[in-house]
């Protein structure tokens, strides 16, 4: 938990509020990290009962907290967003009337060394999402992948064109018995990879190790995939993305939606932040947001 009680500073806040703040029903927060969107909703809705699920136990330890006052109209679930279909099915509250997620990684999780999210904050090289989950960390990936899989991974998720080259660095790196730690591999990639502007050399390749780590490509996909069939008819799904391997499935999808007749598209194109959000919060910069209308 963050010192000062805000686990993360929610984007494109009052756009989340103009699509869902007037549902009532169910309502799914499928990345629910510390609460922002899920208390404002709450707060505009009184008629929404909030299914709030996360991965990361110190996110669900935060929203609780800022839920409280919301007492008997909400629920948090410790679970990856895949599972959405058994938990509505579970907890038994009626038809979904909208379904959102927030993809990025929290604010928490990236100043938060022993997370091993951080290229600042030198921490184990972890990254999972829910470090109880699985054994599967960062290292564990390098370790069990071939050079080719590896460059494979970092070309796929990373979307780095000398993937071959950093692959085999860090292949390299670990049979020297290094490389246990986010510092080490900020370090590695410093040395190994060309600088593009402001942006850390190494800031690709942690996205493509958690990715990797956390499936979130599959669980995004799983999440497109089932939505339609969870929601009731007029009911709403949002997604926030903070790349384009993300963006790209939601908007491929959308589109498939669209034809097939199962969605209406409300945002032809994706809403980001303005100018005053972006300054207020940097972190905001890349988060683009995009909503469909399940049809009857």
């Amino acid at each position: 938990m963050t010192a000062d009680g805000r686990y993360h500073r929610p984007v494109l806040l009052g756009r989340i509020i103009d699509y869902f703040g007037s549902l009532g029903g169910v309502v799914v927060d499928a990345t629910v990290g510390g609460a922002g969107h899920a208390a404002a909703l709450l707060e505009a809705s009184q008629d929404m009962f909030l299914v709030g699920i996360d991965q990361d136990p110190d996110a669900l330890a935060e929203a609780d907290a800022r839920l409280r006052r919301y007492e008997g109209r909400y629920r948090l679930i410790r679970s990856n967003f895949s599972e959405i279909p058994r938990i509505i099915r579970e907890i038994g509250q009626g038809e979904v009337r909208g379904v959102y997620a927030d993809l990025g990684v929290s604010s928490y999780q990236l100043d938060t060394g022993k997370r091993g999210f951080s290229i600042r904050h030198d921490g184990p090289l972890d990254m999972r999402m829910d470090p109880q989950a699985t054994d599967v960390i960062a290292t564990t990936i390098i370790d069990r992948s071939s050079v080719g899989q590896l460059a494979d991974i970092l070309y796929q998720y990373g979307e780095i064109r000398t993937s071959i080259r950093m692959a085999k660095a860090m292949k390299t790196a670990r049979r020297r018995g290094a490389l246990t730690r986010t510092g080490e591999l900020a370090e590695l990639c410093k040395a190994t990879l060309p600088r593009k502007g402001k942006i850390h050399p190494a800031t690709l390749v942690f996205q493509a190790l958690r990715i990797a780590v956390n499936d979130e490509l599959g669980a995004l996909e799983r999440l497109l995939a089932f939505a339609p069939k969870i929601l009731a008819p007029g009911g709403l799904l949002g997604v926030i993305s903070f790349h384009s391997l993300e963006d790209r499935r939601v908007k491929n999808a959308f589109r498939d939606g669209r034809r097939d007749g199962t969605w209406d598209v409300l945002t032809p194109r994706p809403l980001i932040p303005d100018a005053q959000e972006e300054q207020d919060n940097p972190r905001s910069r890349s988060a683009k947001l995009r909503v469909a209308r399940r049809n009857s």
